[in-house]
């Protein structure tokens, strides 16, 4: 097996479909018709957390049985561990998102996400120094802050067209800012310890997936690990709501009277929903490993490029229809930095790739 050579470019554009799919990733559920919260979130996460994880890691690391078994035994259940607490980290952005909203929960999560794992695994490592020293290290460290100020931004655009819907509307809805900020930590916070669990916990059961031939699809053997633990937090707290709720029917069957809903269409939506969440990191796994001298920044890439995707999605669904001026400036200024954020970073890069020293 060759070595991989890398090549910051290709990595970025992979980078940019995991991202792309991570921003639509919840659009399926837009049409989920007469099924409550816990039979969608059950069934998506069976799929991004369960099955996929395993589909892909069988399907992409060669001979997988034996990975397994020389693979070190407490990274394994680290990693499960930190996936659990990862579960806990979803379910509060989901349920920030109803106090304070999309924007403004993206921008506390993903915010403090992107730096806390950017800085977390060279602190980790003890090379942040060496790193702060290499060429072009400068331009990357920029484009971080600059793609940290762009999703603030970003969400103030957000919090700014909340404000000019309700205006419109005469609603406040279920508003509550110290609920969501709250909830949003919590949700940034572990985030990032996904993303830790996935890149620095599980990186000696990765290298021997390399001895085995693995080659660049060798990141797919840490989400078996990782997000089984994710799913095991989901099945304990939909299995709660189930029974308080008495909805565990719903897997089965859609209630008389309901319409035109349909069973084998609801699971086919929630099917593509777990199916694009966990593509966004079968991607993210192609873009890591060509990342070169700055592989650390991936986690922050793949989340600037998210929500400078999520918000392009938005403009082009027109959700900032009927919103102020004000508004309309500060979300063109907030894609504007995440842009320059990425092109910063893609410099810096390119200045740290030693082919082209």
């Amino acid at each position: 097996m060759f070595p991989v050579i890398p090549m910051f470019a290709v990595g970025i554009l992979f980078h940019s479909v995991g991202a792309m799919l991570s921003a639509n990733c919840y659009t399926p559920q837009k049409y989920i018709r007469h099924w409550s919260w816990e039979t969608f979130w059950l069934t998506q996460a069976a799929w991004c957390w369960l099955l996929w994880p395993i589909i892909g890691a069988v399907c992409t690391i060669p001979e997988i049985g034996h990975v397994v078994a020389e693979s070190p035994k407490g990274p394994m259940l680290i990693a499960f561990l930190m996936g659990m607490a990862y579960g806990i980290g979803g379910t509060a952005f989901n349920i920030s998102i109803r106090y304070i909203g999309f924007s403004l929960t993206y921008a506390i999560a993903v915010g403090l996400s992107s730096v806390i794992k950017t800085f977390v695994t060279p602190l980790l490592q003890g090379n942040l120094g060496e790193i702060v020293a290499k060429t072009g290290s400068s331009w990357v460290m920029l484009g971080v802050g600059l793609g940290v100020l762009g999703i603030a931004v970003c969400g103030m655009a957000g919090r700014l067209k909340e404000n000019d819907l309700r205006q419109q509307s005469g609603s406040s809805g279920e508003f509550s800012m110290f609920k969501g900020l709250m909830l949003s930590l919590v949700a940034g916070v572990l985030s990032a310890v996904y993303g830790l669990a996935m890149e620095d916990v599980c990186k000696p059961i990765v290298d021997v997936a390399a001895q085995h031939g693995a080659g660049f699809w060798r990141g797919n053997i840490a989400y078996p690990f990782v997000n089984t633990g994710t799913f095991v937090t989901v099945l304990i707290y939909t299995g709660y709501l189930f029974r308080r709720n008495r909805s565990l029917g719903q897997l089965t069957h859609v209630a008389e009277g309901s319409g035109r809903a349909s069973l084998g269409l609801n699971y086919v939506l929630a099917m593509l929903t777990g199916t694009l969440w966990y593509g966004q990191f079968f991607f993210y796994n192609l873009g890591h490993v060509r990342m070169g001298e700055y592989e650390f920044t991936s986690w922050a890439i793949h989340m600037i490029l998210l929500v400078l995707f999520s918000n392009l999605v938005a403009l082009l669904f027109r959700e900032w229809k009927g919103c102020g001026p004000l508004t309309r400036w500060a979300i063109a200024l907030g894609l504007g930095l995440l842009t320059a954020a990425i092109l910063l970073m893609s410099y810096g890069n390119y200045l740290g790739d030693p082919h082209n020293s």
